[in-house]
């Protein structure tokens, strides 16, 4: 693995929009996070990609490319940081230069949605590791929340470090735009729990971390920009758990695009899977629901399978490092993951 150096005070990060950019009405809210990050002592590089989303994108995809492949072969910059995910990022993947990223120091690219989408493409193509976090977005500087306000924190590890998360005790269902409150911070009202696909409640394993965003995973996996085959045989002496979260597929359409997993033979080469949780909370009309399905097609699998786990669209968010090693334990709905950079 291929880790990034430590954040440390003094830093440049990099924020750059490769997917949807900040319309006007929320930037104040970009800026109160802008300055949050001066303020905790980095020094912040704004791109001309993020300040306009029209159609769902910042830019063309080759300027969104251009930005992104300047601010990554620059080794003054330590991390990129997009505000958010959005819609079209798999727009750029072909547009990167991969064989000229080989030459440049990693960076750290962290966020989750749509972020997940290069940021895979970054582990996967170039050995990097690329962080599953809240978004910059959510990195206010009154959020108490330790899962989002550490984010940063878990950057500053150096290589041959560990560091260990638990989960949340409880999360937000319905959260306020940022357009109408800016210095809007987390409010959690429905209770934590770790949910495992088993006759059991507690479970132990443990692999190489990898996963993001289902929504655009489901179209990645078994590419060049997600080859699991690849991956497995890299990762065998320690074996792979795979991480995925529904942001909006109808309870049918996660269906299909999980037995799509399970017939390509996915499952097979998982050590364990954990999926966070869905952000689609009704049936959209389906008869079935997203629990149900999820149960219905991974019950028979011999793999450990958890849900609701603190991953995705309903924060807060754990900050997952792909590539690094992880020990998952679950116990009576709590859940503990362990994550060595080595």
């Amino acid at each position: 693995m291929k880790y990034p150096s430590p954040l440390v005070k003094g830093s440049r990060i990099a924020v750059t929009a490769f997917s949807s950019g900040v319309p006007e009405a929320l930037h104040k809210r970009l800026d109160i996070v802008l300055a949050n990050l001066k303020n905790s002592g980095f020094e912040v590089v704004e791109g001309s990609c993020l300040r306009e989303n029209v159609k769902h994108v910042s830019s063309s995809a080759q300027l969104r490319a251009q930005e992104l492949m300047n601010f990554l072969c620059d080794d003054s910059i330590a991390a990129v940081a997009p505000p958010w995910g959005g819609e079209f990022a798999m727009d750029i993947l072909p547009l990167l230069d991969y064989e000229r990223l080989k030459a440049v120091k990693p960076k750290w690219v962290f966020g989750f949605s749509d972020v997940s989408t290069v940021s895979v493409a970054l582990m996967s193509k170039l050995g990097w590791s690329t962080v599953h976090s809240s978004n910059l977005m959510d990195l206010h500087p009154d959020e108490s929340d330790l899962l989002i306000s550490k984010t940063l924190h878990w950057l500053g590890q150096n290589e041959g470090s560990q560091f260990i998360q638990q989960s949340s005790e409880s999360y937000q269902l319905d959260g306020s735009l940022f357009a109408d409150d800016p210095d809007y911070t987390l409010n959690k009202t429905e209770a934590t729990a770790w949910k495992v696909v088993t006759k059991h409640d507690d479970v132990n394993f443990s692999g190489r971390l990898i996963g993001g965003c289902f929504d655009t995973m489901t179209h990645l996996i078994g590419t060049e920009y997600f080859d699991i085959e690849i991956l497995h045989d890299k990762f065998s002496n320690d074996g792979v758990i795979l991480y995925l979260e529904n942001a909006e597929m109808s309870p049918t359409v996660l269906k299909r695009a999980l037995q799509s997993l399970k017939y390509k033979g996915v499952f097979d080469r998982l050590n364990g899977l954990l999926f966070g949780r869905n952000a689609v909370t009704d049936n959209c009309g389906k008869a079935v629901s997203c629990e149900e399905v999820f149960i219905e097609v991974t019950k028979d699998l011999d793999i450990p399978v958890v849900y609701d786990v603190d991953i995705g669209h309903l924060p807060p968010n754990m900050t997952l490092l792909n590539g690094a090693y992880a020990e998952v334990f679950v116990k009576k709905g709590a859940g503990t993951i362990l994550q060595r950079l080595r």
